[in-house]
């Protein structure tokens, strides 16, 4: 019985041991491009960077409340977009213009939350 147990044994412990791949939808650039909008500096109107800086052009980001019990439209979701829009064209700050809510139905949303902005590149971008 004791010659039988063993070489069970170890052909079931044999079995538990191998090459074991994980594999995961997330990438190094998916990564990258998810948290870009963090690379860009954000300036109110009120307190925009001191020059020198270059102005890149012009950038905004928008939210929908597509149904009526969805979360309501923000305007920090907005500005992160219009941070990544800025991001896109190579900027490394952002001074907002305007943010304003729309609540009012149209186009197919409940609400709507547009922030725009002017997309800068500076040599050294302080924090807010």
């Amino acid at each position: 019985m004791k010659t039988l147990l063993i070489p069970a044994l170890v052909l079931m412990l044999s079995a538990c041991a191998g090459e074991y791949k994980f594999n995961s939808n997330l990438s190094g650039e998916a990564i990258d491009d998810y948290f870009k909008a963090s690379d860009v500096t954000l300036y109110e109107n009120s307190l925009a960077p001191k020059p020198p800086y270059e102005i890149i052009g012009l950038v905004e980001g928008e939210t929908c409340q597509e149904q009526a019990n969805d979360a309501p439209a923000d305007i920090s979701v907005a500005r992160t977009l219009a941070r990544r829009a800025a991001a896109d064209k190579g900027a490394n700050g952002l001074i907002i213009k305007k943010c304003l809510v729309v609540e009012e139905q149209t186009q197919g949303c409940f609400s709507r939350a547009i922030c725009l902005g002017q997309a800068i590149k500076s040599p050294q971008t302080g924090s807010q």
